[in-house]
């Protein structure tokens, strides 16, 4: 087996260690073991879900106490045999809003080190899983990406409006960077009309122009023949520079702006990773999102809000909400006393002259 695959294998397995959860598990705050976090507020009852077997899902009164819930999906969508046809129904970085009543959960079919992904999105009209109307809905694709056609990855959504009331999907991980496209009024498909669409670039980092269109940038797909693809030298370089390693964007409105948070470097390696968390800020939606030192995003810019400690090896792909009066920013951490896998950081937004701070 080539080292590539190799290096392939042991960090999907490390991943899967990662985001595996026990069945009816309960853990205090910071200690739930989730990957890609988001949450939302439901009569009462906070619920995160995270990458995970049907996608991860964790309830709580009070954001400290976490019990394991049952998953998204018991068994895979089945458009996702078409796109991965051995798809193991581990299900990458959901998204939860909810809007007119009806909770919209977006998420993400991929594989490791490939842009052969697409979005799905599933409705609810609760989330309490006692209700007798809760019942998951899935519409399926909303956006893909197809190997050698896009520059981009379709996965990371992130629902957002702007002031107009008109819904936005932000995704992306890689490649050319992170992607906003308008989505139809259902919020379960992109706007397709000519004179209609809208797609913008909103992040993006630089990436050696000798690496295949095919290659995230970090010489981890292990479709890819590197040994024949890069001279030994460029193979080393691409494993080891920024080479586009930007994903998760989250949009944020705060005192009329939009906050675009990012993760950049790499996830996923456990005590090796090396994520953190940047933010840029627009008047629009679509950007140009600006650092605070006047950086655009696009060019790879971001101004820093956390990075690893003592405590942490790495922290990223944020979410930010309000409950209660109250901003916080809402990541995972590779915990350093538990051999590097993820766990739940909840953490309060400060502003600072019109930007956030958080202490880590």
């Amino acid at each position: 087996m080539k080292v590539t695959n190799i290096l392939f294998v042991l960090g999907s397995f490390l991943f899967f260690l990662m985001i595996s959860i026990p069945a009816q598990a309960q853990f205090d705050h910071e200690q739930i073991p989730i990957h890609d976090p988001v949450m939302i507020e439901d009569d009462g009852t906070y619920y995160a879900f995270g990458t995970g077997k049907g996608i991860a899902v964790w309830s709580s009164p009070n954001m400290k106490e976490w019990t394991a819930e049952k998953p998204v999906f018991e068994q895979a969508p089945e458009w996702s045999f078409d796109l991965v046809p051995d798809f193991d129904n581990v299900i990458w970085a959901p998204d939860i809003a909810e809007y007119n009543g009806t909770f919209y959960l977006y998420y993400s079919v991929s594989q490791f080190g490939r842009n052969n992904s697409a979005i799905g999105v599933a409705t609810n009209e609760t989330l309490n899983p006692d209700d007798p109307e809760f019942g998951w809905d899935d519409h399926g694709i909303v956006v893909q990406s197809v190997p050698g056609r896009d520059m981009w990855n379709a996965i990371d959504p992130n629902l957002a409006f702007d002031d107009n009331g008109t819904p936005w999907l932000t995704f992306g991980s890689f490649w050319m960077g992170l992607k906003i496209v308008k989505l139809k009024d259902n919020l379960t498909e992109v706007v397709e009309a000519p004179q209609e669409q809208e797609w913008h670039t909103i992040a993006a980092r630089h990436r050696h122009w000798k690496v295949d269109e095919r290659d995230a940038g970090d010489a981890a797909n292990p479709e890819l023949d590197y040994e024949k693809l890069y001279s030994e030298d460029l193979l080393e370089a691409n494993k080891n520079m920024e080479n586009g390693a930007v994903e998760a964007p989250f949009v944020f409105k705060k005192n009329g702006y939009y906050y675009l948070f990012v993760s950049m470097d790499r996830c996923c390696r456990g005590l090796n990773s090396s994520y953190k968390i940047k933010v840029g800020r627009s008047k629009d939606i679509t950007g140009p999102y600006l650092d605070k030192s006047g950086e655009k995003l696009i060019h790879g810019g971001g101004t820093l809000i956390a990075k690893g400690n003592e405590d942490w090896a790495a922290v990223g792909h944020q979410a930010a909400y309000t409950f209660d009066g109250t901003d916080y920013l809402i990541f995972h951490g590779y915990d350093k006393s538990d051999e590097g896998k993820a766990k739940l950081i909840i953490r309060k937004i400060k502003w600072n002259e019109g930007w956030p701070d958080i202490s880590l």
